[in-house]
């Protein structure tokens, strides 16, 4: 009997679905051979600080760094029920082997790894590994299951950029923010990616335009000068051409062939649908995996960009689809060869639409979905079509000893862009020969001014953060809700586009950071030693020591930098200090916060013990409560009685949950 456990109950039923199990059972479904079972995404996870010491509960800077000698997990309560009976289903005496069907990908094992240790069973892994939610692609999967042995290395890879993120999470985080007595979280990957942010405003911020000017003279077609630092040299020159004859010294054609664009990976797609529909990294994520679950396209978190050289006689067929979901007609030759090559694929291959894309199918796709899947199928009709080309024609003309330049562009073959909407039409230039002589009928300085360099997109800096090596496709998405989550950054909607732009606690963040933890190279390094220990070539020891010795280092020789009071000086007045981790308390427009923000601790002004009261959490009420303990209140209601009392009010508070306690 095998037990396969899938990553979410939705995927079970579709594998349950393809290999013909239907009995359902609580929490599992059962066929004549295999159990079928899920878990909820990350069922176990890293324990938090405090389960290794209940000192850990509070932060103090004498207890940094805190790194665990043996690492322990833990399951929460809401999971637990599932948790338990996946390890039921191991534990039967008539499973023989469990089979790993979660994501194929880095924490896809790293979540089905979790379950099974924590499970403590030991019997045989296998692997489902698939690319397509198709029936026949989770069929032929099962019939060729992996060893699971041989994704021991991406397991590890998974679990040392856990604790790695762990490390500088819990650790940076509790110093800086103990340290500059401000919450402020940190991430191993978010803050490269706040700096490179940070960086561009600081850019944009210290940019001086400068004024050129150029000469135009007006034959057929117009001609240009090279950029003149000053108005009067523009205008001497323009005033020395005028009236003058302009002759074509020089006439240069040349094609330029514009190959045809790859197929989409997570990240090119991410950038595409920014540009074009709008959508932010995390919902084409969430799109594009709601399309894999429900078979419609491959699997998202690829990082390839072509298929594999054995699909190469079905590409005709993925083409026919592509076009049918963009009502649009195939291509006049398939270049399939073009698309496929093994030798760059890595887990997955790239992104496209299933074969499962019917009319019916499709048909309750929702708006938002339909949009990126025919993006999707866009790029399959252009990465087998043949090169754009065009003509490029150059003049160069001479007046007066100077040089004016003008270009033209002639469509030769539209190629794959007929798959592009809004193309720009030719620019073609007027029949000329060299040594022609034209008379200019106006000569006129414009001027112009150089621009400062570019707000991020979405779209360009996750283009940055993949060519700095700064997270992987799986993982971007999430980094940049984060930040946002976070305060640290913020998205200002222009005319144009979505801009990310820096909130002035993120950039105070990086003035303090040191450059190892904001370093895009360093997180690019860490990223490739990850890619080691997958493939073998580094032991995981050897990762996760590098990582404490950095942690290490960081709490014992960092200086607070000076002035750093202006930069954090933003900080309302508190009413009081936490009961939990003793920082303060602070006032907002639905109660009164910790400032830790990892802390959770809060006093809501309205709560149904003192609205029953005909009472209210004022900040001389919160100010008692967490300064004294208790509060002394007049003329309490009394429901049952109806009359009203005088009463002290006790806070209490275990940690996790705050209540309040009457005293008489």
């Amino acid at each position: 009997m095998k037990l396969i456990i899938a990553e979410k109950p939705s995927v079970a039923q579709t594998i349950a679905a393809a290999l013909g199990v239907k009995k359902r059972r609580d929490g599992y479904l059962e066929g004549d051979d295999m159990l079928i079972s899920w878990c909820f995404g990350h069922l176990a996870g890293l324990a938090d600080a405090s389960i290794y010491d209940a000192k850990y509960g509070a932060w103090n800077m004498e207890d940094l760094p805190i790194i665990p000698v043996k690492w322990r997990h833990v399951v929460r309560s809401e999971k637990m029920k599932q948790f338990k009976i996946l390890s039921g289903l191991m534990a039967r005496e008539d499973v023989t082997e469990v089979v790993n069907a979660c994501d194929a990908g880095r924490e896809g094992e790293l979540i089905f790894r979790d379950v099974y240790d924590l499970a403590r069973c030991s019997k045989p892994i296998k692997r489902l590994w698939i690319s397509s939610m198709e029936d026949e692609a989770i069929r032929k999967g099962m019939a060729h299951l992996k060893d699971g042995a041989e994704y021991e290395g991406l397991y590890h890879a998974a679990r040392c950029r856990a604790k790695a993120d762990w490390l500088v999470g819990i650790n940076a985080t509790r110093f800086f923010t103990l340290l500059y007595h401000h919450t402020l979280k940190i991430g191993r990957v978010m803050s490269p990616t706040l700096a490179l942010i940070v960086q561009r405003e600081a850019e944009i911020r210290a940019f001086t335009p400068e004024t050129f000017f150029t000469v135009q003279l007006d034959l057929n077609p117009t001609v240009f000068s090279e950029k003149l630092k000053s108005r009067e040299e523009a205008e001497a020159l323009a005033g020395l051409c005028k009236g003058k004859a302009c002759t074509i010294r020089q006439i240069t054609r040349k094609q330029k062939f514009e190959p045809a664009p790859k197929l989409y990976d997570l990240t090119t797609l991410q950038r595409e649908a920014n540009r074009v529909l709008g959508y932010t990294a995390q919902q084409t994520l969430d799109y594009a995996q709601s399309l894999y679950q429900q078979k419609l396209c491959t699997y998202p978190r690829t990082d390839s960009r072509y298929l594999t050289d054995d699909m190469e006689p079905r590409v005709p067929e993925y083409v026919a689809v592509a076009a049918k979901i963009c009502g649009t007609d195939v291509p006049a030759q398939i270049n399939a060869p073009q698309i496929c090559d093994s030798s760059k694929v890595s887990d997955h291959f790239a992104l496209i639409p299933t074969l499962s894309c019917t009319d019916t199918a499709l048909a309750s796709v929702p708006a938002g979905e339909r949009e990126l899947l025919k993006l999707v199928a866009l790029s399959v009709l252009r990465a087998v079509s043949g090169p754009y080309v065009t003509e490029e024609t150059e003049v160069l003309a001479d007046c007066e000893g100077r040089t004016f330049t003008t270009k033209g562009h002639t469509l030769v073959d539209t190629g794959w862009r007929v798959y592009v909407e809004g193309e720009a039409e030719d620019t073609p230039l007027p029949a000329l020969t060299e040594g022609q002589s034209m008379a200019i009928t106006g000569a006129t300085v414009k001027e112009g001014k150089t621009s400062a360099p570019k707000r991020y997109t979405e779209a360009a800096l996750l283009a940055t953060m993949e060519s700095a090596g700064i997270g992987t496709p799986a993982t971007r998405a999430e980094i940049l809700e984060k930040l946002i989550a976070a305060e640290y950054m913020v998205r200002k909607k222009t005319k144009k586009a979505v801009q990310l732009v820096p909130t002035p606690i993120g950039a105070s963040l990086i003035t303090v950071m040191p450059e190892q933890l904001q370093s895009p190279e360093l997180t690019a390094e860490w990223e490739k030693r990850l890619s080691e220990v997958e493939h073998g070539e580094l032991s995981p020891e050897n990762f996760d020591k590098d990582v404490e010795n950095m942690i290490s280092e960081l709490v014992h020789s960092y200086k607070p930098v000076d002035g750093s009071e202006v930069l954090f000086s933003d900080k309302k007045a508190a009413v009081g200090k936490c009961p939990r981790c003793g920082f303060p308390v602070v006032e907002r427009e639905k109660g009164f916060f910790c400032e830790n923000r990892a802390c959770r601790f809060v006093l809501w002004k309205e709560n149904h013990f003192f609205s029953t009261k005909h009472k209210s959490v004022t900040p001389d009420v919160a100010a008692a409560l967490l300064n004294d303990g208790k509060v002394r209140l007049i003329n309490c209601y009394s429901e049952k009685k109806g009359k009203c009392y005088d009463a002290t009010v006790m806070l209490e508070d275990d940690g996790e949950r705050t209540g309040f306690k009457i005293a008489f």
